[in-house]
């Protein structure tokens, strides 16, 4: 039986050379678009020497299959994970916010999970700035690890000025510029809603118009907490005193330098309670903490 022959004018006769072609083929495929949604020319040096046409494409198309198939995929991910944003923004600006923003922060997790991680730091107006914050709070809300929860009996034997609690990884504090969680509560409803009118052959031209034009929402500052119950996402909005002891918790401080400015005992007892009950609690994870 005969060998096959290679694929390319290139021989790999070494795992030296194989990790060299995987290099060079991955770089060209990892390469970012041209503005007209090309591969890039640059790429035609390893098509030369690896790729060669068949009956139906060039080498250059060949491999530029692949590189749209990496691209596409990206994107693909930050249009799911950032609806809020794209809404914001719109189409065409949102879809060159994308490729701006691998180019910058090209993927490198084994998940795509982390591929929007530094987006709220890269998108500049303000509003989308926020929604982008929310957006990745409540993929942090999906994921983020659970811990042991504090219960009351953890806490008998520990005074409130050396008592430190800790929040779960899941949960975000958010201090927002906008009423974004009422916003994008809105548009997922409404998404939700033509989907199944889409699925129902029930959409009218009336309710597509109303998912693009959702009123954008007036400047308001509104604290908010981001987290889970059973695999649900939910937003919690803070006062402002709630907040300020919420995020006080999480700097490390004790429960009464916490406290040191929040409301009445009662009040303080209450909102203790309901964050309980949220099973917002957990151990620090640190050695030297109490708890």
């Amino acid at each position: 039986m005969k060998p096959s022959k290679p694929t390319g004018s290139s021989k790999v006769s070494s795992r030296r050379d194989l990790l060299n072609l995987q290099r060079q083929v991955g770089g060209a495929i990892m390469r970012p678009l041209t503005p007209r949604w090309k591969m890039s020319p640059a790429a035609r040096a390893v098509v030369a020497k690896f790729i060669k046409p068949n009956d139906r494409l060039t080498g250059f198309e060949r491999l530029e299959l692949y590189n749209w198939q990496y691209w596409y995929r990206l994107i693909d991910c930050l249009y799911d994970d950032y609806p809020g944003v794209r809404a914001i923004l719109g189409e065409r600006p949102f879809s060159k916010l994308c490729r701006d923003y691998l180019i910058r922060h090209p993927s490198t997790s084994y998940t795509l999970r982390n591929l929007g991680r530094q987006l709220p730091q890269f998108v500049r107006p303000p509003l989308a700035r926020d929604m982008a914050r929310l957006e990745w709070a409540r993929i942090v809300a999906f994921d983020a690890e659970e811990r042991p929860v504090v219960t009351a009996d953890d806490l008998l034997d520990t005074k409130p000025d050396r008592l430190r609690l800790a929040l779960q990884p899941y949960v975000t504090l958010l201090k927002l510029r906008y009423p974004l969680d009422d916003f994008l509560i809105a548009l997922k409803r409404l998404n939700t809603e033509a989907l199944r009118g889409e699925a129902s052959n029930a959409v009218t031209s009336t309710k597509r118009k109303r998912v693009q034009t959702l009123r954008r929402p007036r400047p308001e500052t509104v604290h908010v907490a981001v987290h889970r119950i059973n695999n649900a996402i939910y937003y919690k909005r803070l006062t402002p005193a709630q907040f300020a002891l919420l995020r006080a918790l999480q700097a490390g401080r004790t429960l009464t330098q916490a406290c040191a400015r929040a409301g009445n005992p009662d009040e303080l007892q209450r909102w203790f309670g309901t964050w309980a009950a949220f099973g917002w609690f957990c151990r620090r994870a640190t050695r030297k903490s109490l708890i």
